[in-house]
C-alpha cells in the first residue's frame, strides 16, 4: 500500500470525525452537499473513463509510444502540447487519462506538455477570451502559456 495515499486520507476521515463531533448538523449538511456534487460529477467521469478505454483499446500501444513516446523528443512533446491546447477537459479526468498514457507508453515529458497546455491554453475558449481581454492580451496569453507548457514538459522530461 502507498503510505502517502494512507496518511491523506486517514487525515481527511480524522477531520471529517472532528467536524462530525464539533457540529453534527453542519457536518452531515456538508457531507450532502458533497454527495450532491459527486452525482453531478459521475456521469461526465464514467462517460470520459469509457471514451478513454475505447481510445486506448482502439490505439495501439505501439502508435502511443512512437508518437509521444521517450523516442519521439520535442516533436512528440509538440504534438501533446498541441492536442492539450485543443482539447477543452476537467483536469479531474486529464490527470487519470495522463497516468494511462504514460502506462501505454507516453513520455512524462509529452504527458506533461498535454496536461498542462490542458489547463493553461485554450484554444477553444479563446473566442471567449478575444472578447472579454482583447485580441491582443488573449492570444499574448495563449502564446506565452504555450511556450511555458513546452519548457515545463523539457523540464520534467529532464528530471523524471
Amino acid at each position: 500500500m502507498n503510505l502517502p495515499v494512507v496518511l491523506i486520507n486517514a487525515l481527511a476521515l480524522g477531520c471529517l470525525a472532528a467536524a462530525f463531533f464539533r457540529d453534527r448538523t453542519r457536518c452531515l449538511h456538508a457531507l450532502a452537499i458533497a454527495a450532491r456534487s459527486f452525482l453531478k460529477i459521475l456521469p461526465m467521469a464514467l462517460t470520459v473513463v469509457v471514451l478513454v478505454g475505447l481510445l486506448l483499446g482502439f490505439v495501439p500501444e505501439g502508435l502511443i509510444s512512437r508518437t509521444i513516446g521517450r523516442g519521439s523528443g520535442l516533436v512528440g512533446i509538440l504534438i501533446a502540447a498541441a492536442v492539450g491546447a485543443v482539447l477543452y477537459i476537467p483536469s479531474i479526468v486529464a490527470f487519470p487519462l495522463a497516468g494511462s498514457l504514460v502506462k501505454s507508453g507516453a513520455s512524462v515529458g509529452a504527458v506533461a506538455a498535454f496536461i498542462t497546455t490542458l489547463t493553461m491554453v485554450g484554444l477553444v475558449t479563446l473566442p471567449l477570451e478575444v472578447e472579454l481581454l482583447g485580441k491582443r492580451l488573449a492570444l499574448s496569453r495563449n502564446a506565452m502559456s504555450l511556450v511555458l507548457a513546452v519548457a515545463i514538459a523539457l523540464i520534467m522530461g529532464l528530471i523524471l
